[in-house]
């Protein structure tokens, strides 16, 4: 797979789920992984993760965790207008590059 560095979505974004078990659902995006093109949302794609047992826990745990998400699968929601959008991209006058919602043409990133 090709190296990427930049994915359009960052962490702190409000995503609808297009696909999969959790369609429908939104969250925030807790952390991206642009290599993989993946990201982490909270409370989507729970996973269970079984911890063994220690001196400190002899019994053991089980545990549900956030698992990745293809970033294919989600849409960022417009803080404005509240709805999936696709992101465009706007250089301001001061020269520096936001992300735009194409459905109100609000600027989504904060200035």
């Amino acid at each position: 797979m090709e190296n990427v560095k930049y994915l359009e979505i960052k962490k702190g974004d409000m995503v609808v789920v297009l696909s999969g078990n959790d369609k429908g659902k939104k969250g925030k995006v807790i952390r991206t992984i642009p290599s993989e093109r993946k990201v982490v949302v909270e409370g989507i794609n729970m996973q269970t993760h079984f911890l063994k047992p220690t001196k400190e826990m002899p019994q053991g745990k089980i545990t549900q965790r956030e698992g990745s998400i293809a970033v294919n699968k989600i849409m960022v929601v417009c803080p404005h207008c509240h709805e999936a959008t696709r992101i465009s991209h706007k250089i301001l006058e001061n020269g520096k590059s936001v992300r735009v919602c194409q459905n109100c043409h609000e600027v989504i990133d904060k200035i």
